[in-house]
């Protein structure tokens, strides 16, 4: 579990950006977490084999959504291309599962039979143009499938619970700020960065636990 002490500076990094709003400390969490990756995949040809290195993307894309919906005001199509930065970030968490389990098809009909009557019923009146309205309910799908592939996934059961986790903050996090933008309710939007940070600290731990079971049993090649 001291492998978990990796963590301190993203978060950090997130409890400076919750103080600060400084966009440097915001980009800093899912930056930080994918450099702690990157150095144990240079490291650990097995994290190769599984894929981790669609997470270092995933973090990497957020970056680029951060980076676009902070700085929206004065800019037509940022909120757009920072959709499509997280659509993108939704592909690698997707890509990681994929290849460590499979689609949990219950969790996968559940979720869409939640979110896709609110898009139709709630979201879709409220947007005002197609091609925000394609982006919105294709970022919904993404979301719900890689949430029902985290809930997939073939690891331990703390390994995979962090992950999940991890998505689930994601998917939350969403939700409240599609309240905020298309059914202007904020009264959760507190809620909205510190589910953000905690789930890229989530996911990582995820990883780094995998990595102390395995160093538990054999040494890290």
């Amino acid at each position: 579990m001291k492998i978990l002490l990796l963590l301190v500076l993203p978060a950090l990094s997130a409890v400076l950006a919750l103080k600060t709003g400084s966009l440097p400390f915001k980009l800093g969490v899912p930056g930080l977490c994918a450099l702690i990756l990157l150095a144990f995949l240079r490291r650990s040809p097995g994290l190769r084999r599984q894929g981790v290195w669609a997470l270092v993307a995933a973090f990497g894309m957020s970056m680029v959504g951060d980076f676009f919906l902070s700085n929206r005001p004065g800019h037509a199509h940022f909120f757009e291309a920072g959709i499509a930065g997280f659509f993108v970030a939704h592909l690698g968490y997707l890509g990681y599962a994929l290849r460590n389990g499979g689609l949990h098809r219950l969790t996968l009909a559940v979720l869409l039979v939640g979110f896709v009557p609110y898009f139709g019923l709630a979201l879709s009146p409220a947007i005002g143009s197609w091609g925000l309205w394609i982006a919105v309910l294709l970022y919904l799908l993404i979301s719900c499938v890689s949430l029902a592939a985290a809930v997939g996934l073939k690891q331990a059961s703390w390994v995979k619970g962090f992950y999940v986790i991890g998505l689930g903050l994601v998917v939350f996090s969403d939700t409240v700020i599609s309240f905020n933008e298309f059914l202007h309710y904020r009264e959760l939007n507190g809620w909205i960065l510190p589910t953000y940070y905690l789930a890229h600290l989530a996911v990582t731990s995820s990883i780094l636990l995998q990595l102390d079971l395995r160093q538990a049993r054999e040494p890290l090649s």
